[in-house]
């Protein structure tokens, strides 16, 4: 006959699952979810996603999902680097977690004209892909090729821009050392670097790499077909 857990039990398996959470959420991931269209078509609101926080990210010491945090240690096992989404304190309210996509680098000069992304002058490469279409808007799709620093290859992801609607100009200005530009997918509807500024080094949470479940705000229901999508 099985026997009834004690209240002292209870509080152990409390404790051993708070401490697993603190641990997993210090070293390795943490889980955040999308509550903007502003990375359209790549992260949809709705979407869950984890952050890897060892790969670049700073680890932090604290209570469990209440955003309260006793010590943090930036850690660096990899260089951010173009083409990475990435997780970020919002530099006017740290406060605020953000996700963008890393385009500039520190001493790129970036500008954005016309819709197009330059950096240190050249053009990034994109093709016309189609289409996306939602209820209340219509864009066009592109994959859009930028070039990565460190691994030497490029790195290609898909973009939109909204039908008779200006995208925002911007520079061409040097991003400062230690710091970096980052615009959103969704490219007429995003407030990014172009508005705001660059992102320091030290905001840096992590770099964004699955969807681990996703809910459909407006229908409603579970989008099964992008639970397990790799972020590209």
């Amino acid at each position: 006959m099985a026997q009834k857990k004690t209240a002292k039990d209870i509080a152990k398996t409390i404790i051993f699952i708070v401490v697993v959470v603190s641990l997993i959420r210090i070293f390795l991931a943490q889980a955040f979810n999308i509550p903007s269209g502003s990375m359209k078509p790549t992260l949809l609101v709705g979407d869950f996603i984890l952050v890897n926080k060892l790969v670049y990210g700073d680890w932090s010491i604290g209570i469990p999902f209440s955003g309260i945090d006793f010590y943090s240690y930036q850690n660096r096992l990899a260089k951010p680097d173009r083409g990475d989404v990435i997780v970020f304190k919002y530099p006017e309210n740290p406060k605020i977690d953000f996700i963008k996509r890393i385009i500039g680098l520190p001493g790129d000069v970036v500008e954005v004209k016309d819709d197009i992304v330059y950096i240190n002058g050249k053009p990034l490469k994109r093709e016309k892909v189609g289409y996306f279409t939602e209820k209340n808007a219509r864009a066009v799709k592109y994959i859009e090729t930028i070039p990565r620093k460190y691994s030497g290859k490029e790195h290609s992801y898909t973009v939109i821009e909204i039908f008779d609607k200006e995208g925002k100009d911007f520079g061409p200005v040097e991003v400062p050392e230690g710091h970096y530009f980052v615009l959103g997918d969704n490219r007429d509807n995003s407030r990014d670097s172009r508005f705001w500024g660059f992102v320091p080094d030290s905001y840096i949470i992590g770099q964004a790499f699955v969807i681990y479940f996703s809910i459909d705000t407006q229908s409603p229901g579970i989008r099964f077909n992008r639970i397990g999508k790799v972020i590209q």
